[in-house]
């Protein structure tokens, strides 16, 4: 018997249990310590019913990492969940924390669950390229019908124990915080009754209830918007409509074909990268884990406009009161306005309560005097990107901040040792980059001065971790990671227009490549006024600026969304571009002036062009030690610029494509256009002589 895994009995109850911290995952040891526990239980003449339960902070939470990539060794855990189903004594699981992917679907090989209240349960394998393969798209459901089956498997999303119970997933729930103590009483309560064997399998009325339906084709149409260009969801609608239209054991053997085509998809590995990344880059490299972490139990906000509310709302989501801070109260007042109204729309939608928008709206204060920052613990600056007003706002809040406060700008581009430099103590200095919106976008880019401290360092990666982000750190220049290689993307794609191209052309291969939006309805998204206006600054500043048709659709007061007109038009209610005539003439207009004969461009000239000038700058990054990690810029991509995940991120995509092939357009492209953009990065050059790819440095 496997160390992690125990029986004993008390009374007429044989208990399993599982101790494998941290999280109960269904390693080899667990897997052999189950098959041999329910065979000694059912070889215990005194146990009349059997409980699997879990030891620590939860339930068996599915498969365990640490295996992934290695030989299965047996015994599989389809294995382990027939001999549950076929044991002749019935099986209670008892479920607390969560019972996710191959932990659920052990679960539902037992006959009977009970769930404390506060568990979750999910199928969360999709989310890695996969289907659940030991019988949860058999199993669940037979419990639940089609539909609510299909929604759980296809997005992977969890499900609280109370609508567990609705649904049939668990048959009780218990309000305490013991799961061993209410899965005693629930076995004891199944053997008082003489309660019989029930095995799922063996359910037919909601199969029978949605067999032949158009369900499983409507659901497919559904997905091809919400899953564009995803492979396993479409495979898990298989296999949930295997288990209407065959027997229980071929739907067994029809599950197992179509996991084995998810394995096989370049998507998992891509998923499967993008998953470890998430978790890899809160481990900083050369910052001790053992950093200390300042207090952050108040913050300030400088700026209520749609980043500084969004940033308050982080912060008040997670109880952390918040100040924010405005030259004008009608600005305030304003801003107020736009978070209470974006928390009354989550309410409408069911995310929050009623209560709990009152709770989070009484957290948020605002003042028009910095002085209401003495005590606070962070401060972040949230506004307008102009260096002059950045340096002026530090100035002042080196003033008024009390020591080991930590001083944070929100700067998307600007030099943070510049910024520091209006103070007397840089080493409390730290970029914190949010992305719009602020209250919805996952990634934090997390910005080191030369002089900020580690503590500043751990403490900001923690507080990402707080308010529910996935934080990264990187180094200071201009653009940082993410919009230093998506300025050379842009650069390309009007490039690429001005040459011959058309903005949906560009838009069109940057969309099929799995991104949400193109770069040009992006442009829309932002706003056109925001570069228009750093353009004017620069040419006020004496600076030489390329002359652009986009400064002509500001002109025009085509400034995006907002204005329903933008390199796209919108109609009302929709954020759907539409290609505008007018803006095609505007284009040509604008090659005429330049003396620009346009040309036919292929889509494979605009993904070169667009994407290796990013992977080329993601090199040049690397070298400079801006990142640290390939995976660091894959990260950042994904969460911040909605590169797909199921490409892994663009240099783990680079790794696919080769960086070969890569660097030879790179040369061809320094060839015939020049430019730094087109310089080879000397990684690069240096990755391909060796043999190697990102993923090895």
């Amino acid at each position: 018997m496997s160390e992690v895994v125990t029986y004993s009995r008390e009374g007429a109850i044989g208990v399993i249990t599982v101790n494998y911290p941290p999280v109960n995952a269904l390693g080899h040891a667990v897997r052999s310590g189950l098959l041999a526990a329910v065979e000694q239980g059912q070889a215990d003449g005194e146990a009349q019913v059997l409980l699997l339960v879990c030891e620590g902070r939860t339930f068996m939470a599915g498969a365990d990492i640490r295996e992934f990539g290695k030989p299965m060794q047996e015994p599989g855990l389809p294995q382990v969940i027939d001999a549950f189903e076929n044991c002749r004594k019935p099986v209670v699981a008892a479920i607390h924390g969560t019972a996710l992917g191959g932990g659920l679907e052990t679960a539902l090989g037992c006959h009977y669950r009970i769930a404390l209240t506060s568990a979750k349960v999910g199928l969360p394998e999709v989310k890695l390229g996969l289907l659940p393969g030991a019988g949860g798209t058999q199993r669940l459901p037979r419990l639940t019908g089609a539909q609510k089956a299909l929604e759980m498997i296809t997005t992977g999303d969890f499900v609280a124990a109370p609508q567990a119970l609705e649904l049939g997933i668990v048959d009780a729930l218990d309000d305490g915080k013991d799961a061993k103590a209410a899965g005693l009483a629930f076995a004891q309560s199944i053997a008082d009754e003489g309660k019989p064997v029930r095995r799922v399998r063996d359910l037919t009325d909601k199969v029978e209830a949605d067999k032949g339906s158009a369900i499983f084709d409507q659901f497919r149409a559904g997905l091809q918007k919400k899953a564009r260009g995803l492979f396993s969801p479409f495979k898990c609608v298989d296999a949930v409509e295997a288990a209407f239209n065959l027997p229980f054991d071929d739907g067994m053997t029809r599950e197992r074909e179509l996991f084995m085509e998810c394995m096989e998809s370049p998507q998992r590995a891509g998923l499967i990268h993008a998953f470890f990344s998430e978790r890899e880059v809160s481990k900083v490299p050369g910052l001790a884990a053992d950093t200390p972490v300042r207090d952050v139990k108040s913050v300030g906000i400088i700026g209520a406009g749609t980043m500084g509310g969004g940033i308050a709302m982080n912060f008040a989501n997670v109880g952390i009161p918040v100040t924010i801070v405005e030259v004008q109260q009608e600005a305030l007042d304003r801003g107020l306005a736009i978070i209470r109204r974006n928390y009354e729309n989550s309410a409408k939608k069911g995310r929050v309560t009623q209560a709990q928008v009152e709770e989070r709206m009484a957290l948020i204060k605002t003042s028009l005097s910095y002085d209401d920052f003495k005590d606070v613990d962070l401060v972040i600056e949230a506004v307008f990107e102009n260096m002059a007003i950045k340096k002026e706002i530090f100035a002042k809040l080196d003033e008024v901040c009390k020591p080991g406060a930590i001083l944070a700008s929100n700067t998307s581009t600007l030099d943070i040792d510049e910024i520091a430099s209006a103070t007397k103590r840089p080493e409390d200095v730290v970029g914190m980059h949010f992305f719009s919106p602020a209250n919805v976008m996952k990634l934090l880019e997390n910005v080191r001065g030369s002089k900020t401290s580690d503590e500043v360092k751990a403490t900001v990666m923690a507080v990402a971790k707080t308010i529910k982000k996935v934080g990264v750190l990187v180094g200071n220049c201009h653009g940082f990671v993410g919009n230093r290689m998506l300025h050379k993307r842009g650069a390309e794609a009007m490039a690429l227009v001005n040459e011959g191209a058309t903005p949906q052309q560009v838009d069109k291969v940057l969309t099929d490549l799995g991104y949400p939006m193109g770069q040009f309805a992006m442009s829309d998204l932002a706003g056109i006024d925001v570069g228009y206006r750093i353009r004017e600054e620069r040419r006020k500043a004496g600076e030489d600026v390329e002359a652009s048709w986009m400064d002509k659709l500001a002109e025009q007061g085509r400034l995006g969304q907002k204005t329903q007109a933008g390199v796209y038009k919108y109609e009302d209610g929709s954020r759907a571009p539409v290609v505008d005539p007018a803006v095609d003439q505007i284009i040509a207009d604008f090659r005429t002036e330049q003396g620009i004969t346009p040309r036919e461009i292929s889509d494979q000239e605009i993904l070169e062009r667009c994407m290796y000038v990013m992977i080329n700058e993601g090199a040049k990054i690397l070298e400079e030690g801006i990142a640290d990690r390939a995976l660091d810029i894959d990260v950042v991509w994904i969460y911040g610029y909605g590169f797909p995940a199921y490409r892994g991120g663009p240099m783990f995509w680079a790794d696919q494509v080769g960086l070969d092939t890569i660097l030879s357009a790179v040369k061809k492209y320094h060839d015939s256009i020049g430019g730094e953009q087109w310089q080879p990065s000397a990684l690069l050059d240096k990755l391909v002589n060796e043999g190697k790819a990102f993923g090895d440095l």
